[in-house]
């Protein structure tokens, strides 16, 4: 768990992270950063020393990002109290990202943020291009330290009795700052037990552990077999279904695995459930899950639905958190309820049924389908320069809810359009038993006309969007 500054820490973290006001995103425009957020020096000094002072600084780490760029910059946040350090834009830079701050339209001119192939042929970037950079931020690193008289980054970490203000600085507008706050933490030469982090707390072990050490999922992954298993889960079980997909993937790559794993799961469960599942995995969890579902997932099927004697209508009822799909590459989604805000944030080539969501749905989405067989809130499909959605609009309220810089709406008229809906609506019904589904399948001529369709530039001549286009049936594949 890592927590931001400004959500300060909750009971049990195991790690606090303070992200400064410089670097971010670069697909943000200007004026959303220019202005905003406070350096990190001051947020990581103060967290430092009110732990330092609480006598909790042992329990939890401390972590800082935000325009890290240099050995320079990692030594300063260790003797500021910061143990890790985050690099974001530069690493991008670092494999040939020019900054142009357009990753939203589809068209970086260096093929690093796009779905065109003309423009991701321009890309040239190689992992050791990335591995060279923080060769020699650790060589900085290394030379400072030298300089200094230590011998490791450890020896330093919280000791601001290194740091001095700079004298003779002729700037008018640094010429009355105060720097007591980062210079006088509290002195730690002596006592340096607050690294020692071997006690940090643990949920002890996790459901994954449970899977990866069953005979018959060993089996199956070492045969390219099948196995069927039933479990509890519970929502300090997070990320369930990663290390699973991680260990076929080290075996057989993303999509290598030609066996089967049916995991059936009931109860309420917590934050990336299905995170990064593979094709050959299928998850169903008959309850209700956190946020991040379907994380980064790559193929295979992740089904969530109510329980069976749930009192509730679950086409009226949130049934999983904020940001599901997020940045999924493939697979497909179904859940028999409402989701939370930000669905298929940046999915890329996921496809998903749900009963409802919240705000910002199909945000930043470059790929896939997503289907959406209730309401939901404002700022549909904001960056959304790829994919498609299909929008059920009983009430007549959607068009004023959708974001329309980049894509445009219209009926589904196209004849590959119309079967790619209702295909994964029979799926939908098929895999949760979802009763809005079967009701509309069962009334498909008065349903059909009430859907939306969100058409990205780039989606505008395919065959689900051009009513014109004739082609062969298309596939659902997982």
């Amino acid at each position: 768990m890592a927590l931001s500054l400004l959500g300060w820490p909750r009971p049990n973290a195991d790690v606090i992270q303070i992200s400064g006001h410089d670097g971010g995103t670069g697909a943000s425009p200007l004026s959303s950063i220019k202005h905003a957020g406070a350096p990190w020096e001051l947020g990581v000094t103060e967290v430092h020393q009110t732990l330092m002072q609480n006598g909790l600084r042992d329990r939890v780490i401390l972590r800082t990002d935000g325009g890290l760029k240099t050995g320079w910059d990692v030594v300063m946040a260790a003797l500021m109290g910061a143990e890790e350090y985050g690099f974001g834009s530069i690493s991008m830079i670092a494999e040939g990202c020019i900054m142009a701050r357009i990753c939203h339209t589809n068209n970086c001119p260096v093929g690093v943020a796009t779905q065109q192939e003309k423009l991701r042929q321009r890309f040239t970037g190689m992992p050791e291009h990335v591995v060279n950079f923080f060769y020699f931020v650790a060589q900085e690193v290394r030379q400072l330290l030298a300089r200094l008289g230590y011998l490791s980054l450890q020896e330093i970490i919280g000791r601001a009795d290194l740091l001095q203000a700079r004298e003779g600085v002729q700037l008018t507008k640094t010429s009355a700052l105060n720097l007591n706050c980062l210079l006088e933490l509290p002195d730690s030469r002596s006592d340096r037990s607050w690294l020692n982090h071997e006690d940090v707390h643990s949920n002890g072990p996790v459901l994954d552990d449970q899977l990866l050490a069953d005979p018959d999922i060993q089996k199956a992954i070492s045969n390219q077999g099948s196995a069927t298993k039933q479990l509890a889960i519970v929502s300090t079980d997070r990320c369930v279904g990663a290390r699973l997909a991680g260990a076929i993937a080290k075996k057989y790559g993303n999509s290598g695995f030609e066996g089967e794993i049916n995991l059936n799961f009931t109860g309420s469960a917590g934050q990336s459930f299905g995170a990064f599942n593979l094709p050959g995995m299928k998850s169903i969890l008959e309850g209700e899950a956190n946020d991040y579902v379907g994380k980064g997932m790559h193929g295979g099927e992740i089904i969530i639905k109510p329980p069976a004697d749930a009192p509730y209508n679950p086409a009226e009822n949130v049934i999983v958190g904020n940001t599901c799909l997020y940045g999924a590459t493939g697979g497909v989604l179904f859940v028999n309820g409402t989701a939370g805000e930000r669905f298929a944030v940046r999915n890329s080539m996921g496809k998903a049924v749900i009963e409802g969501a919240g705000d910002h749905t199909c945000e930043y989405m470059t790929g896939g389908v997503v289907v959406v067989l209730g309401k939901v809130g404002r700022n549909v499909a904001a960056g959304m320069t790829g994919g498609m959605g299909y929008f059920l609009d009983e009430d007549g309220s959607f068009p004023e809810k959708v974001n329309l810089e980049i894509v445009k709406i219209q009926r589904v008229s196209s004849p590959v359009g119309q079967r790619q809906l209702q295909e994964l609506i029979q799926m939908h019904r098929d895999r949760t038993g979802s009763q809005k589904a079967k009701m509309i399948l069962e009334n498909w001529e008065k349903f059909l006309p009430l859907f939306w369709q969100v058409v990205p530039p780039s989606e505008a001549d395919s065959p689900e969007a051009t009513a014109e286009a004739v082609t062969e049936k298309v596939a659902v594949k997982a």
